[in-house]
């Protein structure tokens, strides 16, 4: 009994300080539980405020993807634009190409011109050798006709002692040398205004081979001057055309990397969506199972280790904002070097202004100096014209002179065979009297002397009376044929004067061409400064939108700035 007893008391002892013991350790376990209760009542705080800010940099995320869809169509438009702009400067660079062939056309018929005008110009020193030439021989026909005055004067002497008949022929001869006198001075006068004239279009001709000569010359500077320019525009607008092939590369390069890391943003927020729907069933399931705490407490830390991995993310995801910020500042740096391209454009476009305006303005002078130039070829032609009327007259006055030559001619040819029929007579007279004379030989023979003496003294006067009428015979044929001559001179002479008024009738006809082409010339630069100043206008107008496009850029950059300062702030105030 006492030894039950007494072990009764050891278990009860060894079962009071095992039982205390047990308790200690349950009290333990208990305190642990409570804490690690508390530990995972944190740890679902902890996972609720995450969740929280997870929410809200859902939130954020969506509201930058907008941004960066609104950023992505602006991109596209952008690209539209500068694919426009391409187009555009496509379409100005075959322009500026078609005014350099234009350009090269209007140089080759330049020297057409000027080929044609050198041409002229060897037929026109051709025409003033063959005025010189006329000169010449009007000046032979002057001193022609001087002799032949001084002789018809000595014929007109010598004819004056003999009949009256003769007297009226010395009359009419007078009256022919004031005529001629008169048509002498005409001549001279008109030798020397023709060649006052020769001398004037020497100078004329002189004066228009300088302004030739300086035409093409400025011609030449000119096409010169274009070539330098439309190669320094085709050089420009080919670097522009560079730079926006580049920067269309650069944007559809960042489109594409942000369509990327759009497709990126959405599978992560995909994934943070089933995280925080995988953190809220967890925390059901830990605040419904206390008794699954320690597992709940292991998908915590899992899920801690994801967030971490989430965060990692985020920071990659940082990293490539950042990377994306470089690259829109290099974006912003090629639209600033696009916008000082723009600028120097705009320098060359200010200077191929006032280069147009002095070709404008130099067109314009030529104009005016083409009028002038037209007004005084067109006093020139009238004043051939008059020229050509006046000796038009002239010829027509040589006719008439002609027809009062012949007329005398054909008196004269009258009195020739009146003079021959004159001879005749004498002849006969001289038979008579040399009948006579053998009947007074035959009356001497039979009767004295004086009377033959007296028959031969007649007869002596009656031999030089006939031999003067021979000579005045002679001389009448010597003096039909000098009209004869005259006549077929001035025949001549009317026929050079017509050919010389056809002559001028064709200078006539060419200096009107020559007008028309200076007026076409004139009309030709008009238009082509016309078409200069569209084409300025359009580069300004062209130059003035790529212009607000750098502006819009600079602006769209500001504001992915702005927006990557609030996204880092915003990130910074998460952390």
């Amino acid at each position: 009994m006492s030894k039950a007893n007494s072990e009764v008391a050891q278990w009860r002892t060894k079962y009071e300080t095992d039982a205390i013991q047990r308790t200690e350790e349950l009290e333990e376990a208990k305190k642990k539980l409570a804490q690690r209760l508390q530990d995972a009542e944190e740890t679902i705080e902890a996972t609720n405020s995450k969740c929280a800010s997870l929410e809200k940099t859902k939130q954020r995320l969506q509201g930058e993807v907008e941004d960066l869809m609104i950023d992505v169509e602006r991109a596209n438009a952008l690209a539209a634009n500068l694919d426009k702009k391409q187009r555009n400067f496509d379409k100005v660079l075959a322009e500026w190409k078609q005014k350099y062939e234009e350009g090269q056309a209007e140089l080759e018929g330049a020297q057409k011109e000027a080929r044609s005008m050198s041409t002229e110009l060897f037929k026109m020193k051709n025409s003033y050798e063959e005025a010189l030439d006329h000169l010449e021989t009007l000046k032979r026909e002057n001193k022609n006709l001087q002799q032949e005055i001084s002789d018809l004067t000595e014929q007109i002497g010598e004819t004056g002692k003999s009949i009256h008949e003769l007297e009226k022929a010395k009359k009419t001869v007078e009256t022919e040398k004031s005529e001629i006198q008169t048509a002498l001075e005409e001549a001279e006068g008109t030798l020397e205004h023709e060649e006052s004239k020769i001398l004037r279009v020497q100078l004329e001709l002189n004066q228009i081979k300088g302004e030739v000569d300086r035409k093409i010359a400025e011609k030449d500077e000119e096409m010169e001057q274009i070539k330098r320019n439309s190669q320094r525009v085709v050089d420009s607008m080919q670097s522009t055309l560079d730079s926006e092939v580049r920067s269309r590369n650069d944007a559809l390069r960042v489109k594409k990397k942000m369509e990327g890391d759009l497709n990126e943003m959405e599978i992560q927020l995909s994934h943070s969506n089933r995280q925080a729907a995988e953190a809220q069933k967890q925390l059901r399931n830990v605040q419904g199972q206390l008794k699954d705490a320690q597992l709940h407490l292991d998908d915590a830390v899992r899920v801690a280790e994801d967030m971490k991995e989430q965060a990692a993310m985020v920071e990659r995801r940082n990293g490539l904002m950042v990377a994306e910020i470089e690259e829109l500042r290099v974006a912003l740096e090629q639209t600033e070097r696009g916008r000082k391209v723009a600028e120097t454009e705009l320098v060359d476009a200010s200077e191929r202004v006032g280069l147009l305006h002095s070709q404008n303005t130099s067109l314009l002078n030529t104009k005016k100096k083409l009028e002038t130039d037209l007004v005084q070829v067109q006093g020139e032609v009238d004043d051939i014209v008059q020229e050509a009327r006046n000796a038009e007259e002239k010829a027509k006055k040589a006719i008439t002179d002609a027809a009062m030559m012949a007329e005398e001619l054909k008196k004269e040819q009258d009195t020739s065979s009146h003079l021959e029929r004159m001879k005749k007579n004498l002849e006969v007279t001289v038979k008579d009297l040399q009948h006579r004379l053998d009947e007074a030989e035959n009356l001497a023979m039979k009767g004295g002397k004086k009377q033959l003496q007296k028959l031969e003294s007649r007869v002596r006067e009656l031999e030089t009376e006939v031999e003067a009428e021979q000579r005045r015979g002679v001389d009448a044929v010597k003096g039909v044929r000098k009209y004869e001559r005259r006549v077929k001179e001035l025949t001549y002479q009317t026929e050079e004067d017509k050919k010389n008024v056809n002559r001028l009738q064709d200078l006539v006809d060419k200096l009107q061409m020559k007008v028309k082409a200076y007026k076409r010339h004139s009309e030709e630069a008009e238009e082509a400064a016309n078409q200069h100043m569209s084409k300025f206008r359009k580069v300004q107008h062209e130059l003035e939108e790529a212009e607000e496009r750098a502006d819009i850029a600079e602006t769209q950059v500001n504001k992915l700035r702005a927006k990557t300062r609030d996204s880092g702030k915003g990130k910074e105030v998460a952390e």
